[in-house]
């Protein structure tokens, strides 16, 4: 296969845009598949939701890869989750790709979880196209969707097509670019019919394809020639014009459809190969092994050492699948490659193409290829190569668990399985937390949300036959200082022969409210002559770090805390690494409380959609739980709400929404933020925790 025929694409969405339905429709109309399964609704469900709690709950839970093919081009094709709690599954998918397309539907426009995935988007430099989805929708509104594409993402949303006809009229698209109308006829809408424009439109789509060439003409000084003088620009300049300014991540072409009724997909597919990059006009960022300032270039050349990253392992009746992409060089079956993170040589005993849970074993992979290996025993977001040391590839982010349960089995005998349960989910789901409590011996599940927990719980006894006890869901609170405090901390001990010694002097201060949310904990030193040698200030800050883990109010984790250190001493016989650590951990003990430090809780962004009917009663609701509405859309009988709420008040809330609403209202949550709690009931949970630490030491 050439690699310039190669696109590496994934599908990416809001819940319930239609990314699965469009999966399947791309499966068939490419010929992978010879009849169109549902979401919801038939017995055998979509082909990409392979695992039966998908198909009972109608929603995508993991990732899951195939390879087909359109025209003269190869397709590897993600189709991932929608539901913020399965957002790595996301993360994992853009890390590894080349090119994506963002489903959004044409009533509900830019929602809670479309702001997420534009700013992984943004993280990988992973160009995109936008489909606008569910065109046979009451209240589709597709200039609408792009206007917020403009506002919300900022990016240059532009139009490729026009619809033909709205909502229950949608018969079909205008292509602006070839200037025709584009038809879809058949049982499955697979014979893709050209038609000269319909007359009534002729004026709009001329108008729509004016706007079109002025808004490519700010990527293309040629196009503005063209245009300035009058004349008609070739098609191809049209083409290439797209294509640079999608590369460059400055332009989002915009096309339309309606996966369910079968309309506007193969238009995408050739968008899709036309626009989208290979994997040989993607830049790829690697870095020395243990120096991450030296660069390593990466090129699709076959003859240098093959670099590949891992990142999705999957467990399954056969034995451990690990997800590959390949960088460079090729993978050969039974040939042996080092992990950059152990540095052990491990063996690919084989190799597989996989279509959702389907295999092809193949003898070898080449560069750009997407493909699961078994035999090795790795890590998400570990990198192989031919060599070692050769490369590290750059780390997909990772975000933190926000709420936890106690775990534990029903009955002695399910221990061993649980504990084996655990252990392999977590090594499919880095978002996944397992950690035992110190205080009372508990077994502690944390996750992105009430979902994600709930899916592993059940997983946990359908696969491995366990029952299992779960405690009541506890929400991550963290403490934070409010003032800033000076430090000045003495550490001397003597016993026989040398001694400790050690004296820091600075302060502990909050950090700006506008600092980065990755920045929980900031260091600096600014100390002068000498007076703390600069051997023992990575100590200082080691020490200061060992205190995060548990503050002084309720043993939650520390964030929002900058320590500088300024002054000290030290002795020249009896200073150490040991004894500066020490020292920073006592200034840390006896200071931080003096910061006035508070409890933060976590804040999800809210999105509610119901009949504009219950909005009264929908909005009341989510006031009396501590939430905020930040604004609301009334579309004919549809009402949307954005908000935020703690997440301490959304347990049981889909319950209460679907008594509120007659079970009409949908919602979907992710996190927001961190922010301070109210007084009386931060002293609550204070209480509570003590109450617990109590129990437990008892």
């Amino acid at each position: 296969m050439n690699g310039k025929n190669l696109r590496n694409i994934g599908i990416a969405a809001h819940i319930d845009s239609g990314k699965t339905t469009l999966s399947e429709r791309i499966l068939y109309y490419t010929g992978r598949i010879h009849r169109i399964g549902e979401v919801k609704g038939d017995g055998a469900g979509a082909t990409m939701d392979h695992m039966e709690l998908e198909r009972e709950r109608g929603i995508t839970i993991t990732a899951a890869a195939t390879s087909v093919r359109w025209g003269d081009a190869a397709i590897n094709l993600i189709d991932t989750p929608g539901h913020v709690d399965f957002t790595v599954e996301v993360e994992r998918s853009l890390r590894v790709l080349d090119g994506a397309v963002l489903v959004l539907c044409a009533v509900g426009g830019v929602q809670a979880q479309s702001l997420t995935i534009d700013r992984q988007m943004r993280r990988y430099r992973v160009p995109r196209l936008a489909f606008i989805n569910k065109m046979d929708r009451v209240g589709a509104d597709p200039e609408r969707v792009v206007a917020q594409l403009r506002e919300k993402l900022g990016c240059d949303a532009v139009l490729m097509q026009l619809p033909i006809g709205r909502e229950a009229d949608f018969a079909g698209v205008i292509d602006l670019i070839r200037r025709q109308a584009v038809y879809f006829d058949g049982s499955n809408g697979e014979i893709v019919r050209a038609e000269p424009i319909p007359a009534e439109m002729a004026e709009v789509a001329a108008s729509a394809r004016r706007h079109l060439l002025e808004a490519l003409s700010m990527y293309s000084d040629e196009l503005l020639e063209l245009l300035l003088e009058e004349n008609e620009p070739p098609e191809s300049l049209i083409h290439a014009t797209i294509k640079a300014a999608v590369l460059s991540q400055q332009l989002t072409p915009v096309f339309l459809g309606s996966a369910f009724k079968n309309k506007g997909v193969q238009p995408l597919l050739d968008a899709v190969v036309e626009y989208l990059p290979s994997p040989e006009e993607c830049e790829t960022r690697a870095f020395a092994v243990g120096d991450q300032a030296k660069v390593v270039e990466l090129s699709s050349d076959p003859h240098r050492p093959m670099v590949a990253m891992a990142f999705k392992i999957v467990e399954d009746p056969y034995g451990t699948l690990t997800y590959l992409r390949i960088y460079q060089g090729a993978v050969e079956k039974g040939a042996s490659y080092y992990n950059q993170r152990t540095g052990r040589k491990e063996r690919f005993s084989r190799i597989v193409r996989m279509h959702a849970d389907q295999r092809e074993e193949v003898e070898s992979a080449q560069c750009g290829d997407i493909v699961a290996v078994l035999g090795c025993d790795a890590s998400s977001g570990d990198t192989y190569a031919g060599e070692y040391p050769y490369c590290t590839l750059q780390q997909m982010h990772v975000p933190d668990p926000v709420i936890r349960m106690a775990i534990a089995p029903a009955d002695r005998d399910g221990a061993d399985r649980l504990s084996k349960a655990l252990h392999r989910f977590r090594k499919e789901d880095p978002t996944l937390n397992v950690s035992t409590d110190e205080e009372t011996g508990e077994t502690i599940l944390a996750g992105m949300g009430e979902l994600h927990l709930e899916i592993y719980i059940e997983r946990i006894r359908r696969e491995f036959g366990v029952e299992v006890e779960v405690g009541a869901p506890k929400v991550n609170y963290r403490e934070a200082p409010t003032r800033p405090v000076e430090y000045n901390t003495r550490h001397r001990k003597q016993t026989g022969g040398s001694g400790q010694y050690a004296h820091i002097v600075g302060t502990l201060e909050p950090l700006p409210e506008d600092a980065q949310p990755e920045e929980s904990f900031v260091f600096e030193e600014s100390v002068v002559g000498g007076r703390v040698p600069k051997q023992y200030i990575p100590a200082v800050e080691k020490g200061f770090r060992s205190c995060l883990k548990k503050g002084p109010i309720a043993g939650y984790p520390v964030v929002g805390l900058k320590a500088t250190l300024t002054d000290g001493s030290y002795h020249e016989v009896d200073s150490s690494d040991l004894a500066f650590q020490i020292c920073a951990q006592t200034a840390m003990r006896e200071n931080f409380p003096l910061t006035s430090p508070v409890l933060l809780e976590p804040v999800m962004r809210i999105e509610i959609e119901c009949p504009s009917s219950f909005q009264g009663a929908v909005v009341g609701n989510l006031t009396a739980r501590r939430g905020i509405v930040m604004a609301t859309e009334v579309k004919g009988n549809e009402a949307r709400i954005e908000g935020e709420v703690p997440l301490a008040e959304t347990f049981g809330y889909s319950t209460d929404l679907r008594s509120l609403t007659q079970g009409q209202g949908t919602f979907s949550m992710e996190f927001a933020k961190y922010r301070r709690m109210p007084r009386s009931i931060e002293e609550e949970v204070i209480a509570e925790r003590r109450k617990a630490q109590m129990a437990g030491s008892c």
